[in-house]
């Protein structure tokens, strides 16, 4: 059932929201040097490595840390700015849910590096295709404010936010219904219009 609802939501956003999907990839061009779209490798289901793709938000030549100091972070564009305080950055992951590389709700899925940092118990969220949203990154919706408030971000996040992140993840996992992750989805769109 989870997967029959990822194929028809994913399906029929992307075809409502496909003229604005067009009209934001052209904005995206337009405001700085490079392509509409982000590729990056993540971590999914048992392990398996996939390509999460959003609009970019940053500079073509990013070079940084993996994690991202919020709106204070130089890298980000004036376009990108817009997208990420609605998380309309990651609307073209809804391919990736269509796809099956994604669910609409899971654990939010992690970059390689990080995954092997995690515990026995942190790598139960890998059990479960990763989502759009969870627990975890509603909790952590402003987390690049805090990461830019923190001497040594990347440290911050490893040792306070990940763990932080994923015991949520894990959590929501054992007690995970079609009703919750309907009511996942009712709170992400709040959280989002609240921001």
């Amino acid at each position: 059932m989870k997967r029959a609802f990822d194929i028809f939501f994913s399906a029929l956003a992307l075809l409502l929201l496909s003229p604005w999907l067009g009209a934001i990839a052209i904005w995206v061009m337009s405001d700085s040097r490079g392509g509409a779209f982000y590729g990056q490798t993540r971590v999914g289901k048992h392990g398996r490595l996939f390509r999460l793709f959003k609009f970019r938000s940053m500079t073509a030549d990013d070079e940084g840390p993996e994690v991202t100091l919020g709106n204070r972070d130089r890298r980000i564009t004036k376009v990108g700015r817009v997208l990420r305080r609605y998380k309309l950055d990651e609307l073209p992951q809804l391919w990736n849910v269509m796809i099956g590389d994604m669910s609409i709700v899971g654990p939010r899925p992690e970059v390689p590096k990080y995954i092997e940092l995690y515990t026995a118990e942190m790598l139960r969220a890998l059990d479960v295709r990763p989502g759009l949203t969870d627990p975890g990154s509603l909790a952590g919706f402003d987390e690049g404010e805090e990461l830019a408030d923190a001497a040594d971000p990347e440290t911050h996040y490893l040792e306070i936010i990940m763990p932080r992140k994923v015991a949520l993840q894990v959590a929501y996992l054992e007690n995970a219904t079609f009703l919750t992750d309907i009511g996942l989805i009712a709170r992400t769109f709040l959280r989002i219009f609240k921001g």
